[in-house]
């Protein structure tokens, strides 16, 4: 829906503007805490080791909290409006229904429901950064934060007309909280970073969908997982790889019927990580995080249901 799309362009404006005016923190905390850092075990665990003997003053930034709260409430109504709206006001059941969709869309939507719980909880994580939040609390708050506004639509969902609330919607969403939350408590998980890629279907095209609507075109959609092999291959292989390169496993669907029919697509490729990229900066920090949640044009080749080599696999 446009909703999560709105969301997300929001919570990762609203980070934009803290990145850039609040530089108050100590360097090594803002380029090495929870979610800023992104980065290996042992840069992650040089600063566990340091904090414990040297502690930070986690001083809470009150005009950025304020900030936060208000930037919150406004967008819990804009979301509230805009399902109102667009689904719920003409369309409301009087009872709440679970209905199991384990079979739409080939899983894809599941995994689109992860994804965004990832995306939010990190758009959470940088604002409370920058609030100056310490990296357990900030992992914390942002997880559970993006977990609780995932639940709050899967249950407005429930009174839906033609739908209703999808436990398989709801476990993927709790699966992207625990994924975010897991990487302060176990940074090699870090390794493993969730990735978009879109390009529009001619479904989408041809105007198939409600109000040019891109977060249900699933056939235009790919997902994937890009794994930083400099970290898990062993250390004699290991330093021939190139540190700014990953190597990625994506999943995509084409000739839905929505009735669980479809193609489902494997491919393997390669994508850039943007924590060896050399962009200084708080700013910049914050940026290769972001930019390290979408995938780029890269080679690769479909594995599934034919192989083929692409030369920009999108």
């Amino acid at each position: 829906m446009k909703l999560k799309l709105l969301v997300i362009i929001i919570v990762l404006g609203i980070n934009f503007v803290y990145a850039q005016t609040y530089n108050m923190r100590d360097t090594l905390i803002s380029n090495n805490s929870f979610d800023s850092s992104n980065s290996t075990d042992e840069s992650l665990n040089e600063l566990k080791l340091k904090t414990k003997f040297e502690p930070y003053n986690y001083d809470i930034s009150t005009p950025i909290v304020l900030g936060l709260s208000a930037a919150a409430l406004g967008t819990g109504i804009t979301v509230y409006l805009y399902e109102y709206n667009a689904w719920w006001k003409d369309k409301r059941s009087a009872t709440f229904r679970v209905i199991d969709d384990w079979e739409y869309a080939l899983w894809i939507d599941k995994i689109g429901h992860f994804y965004a719980t990832t995306i939010i909880a990190h758009g959470l994580s940088s604002a409370l950064d920058a609030a100056n939040f310490s990296p357990e609390k900030n992992a914390i708050y942002s997880s559970v934060g993006a977990l609780l506004f995932q639940t709050y639509v899967e249950i407005e969902d429930g009174y839906g007309a033609q739908w209703g609330f999808s436990p398989g919607d709801f476990y993927a969403d709790i699966l992207g909280a625990g994924y975010h939350l897991s990487k302060y408590y176990f940074p090699f998980i870090s390794n493993f970073q969730p990735r978009v890629s879109y390009y529009p279907s001619e479904k989408y095209l041809n105007g198939e969908h409600k109000d040019g609507n891109i977060i249900d075109d699933y056939e235009g959609q790919k997902y994937w997982l890009s794994m930083r092999m400099k970290e898990l291959l062993p250390k004699d292989l290991a330093k021939y790889w190139p540190s700014y390169l990953m190597l990625s496993v994506g999943m995509g669907v084409k000739d839905l019927d929505g009735r669980g029919g479809g193609i489902r697509e494997l491919y393997i490729g390669f994508d850039l990580d943007w924590q060896a990229i050399p962009i200084p900066g708080r700013f910049g920090q914050f940026v290769k995080n972001s930019l390290n949640y979408f995938h780029l044009p890269m080679p690769g080749v479909r594995i599934s249901p034919k192989t083929t080599f692409l030369v920009f696999c999108f």
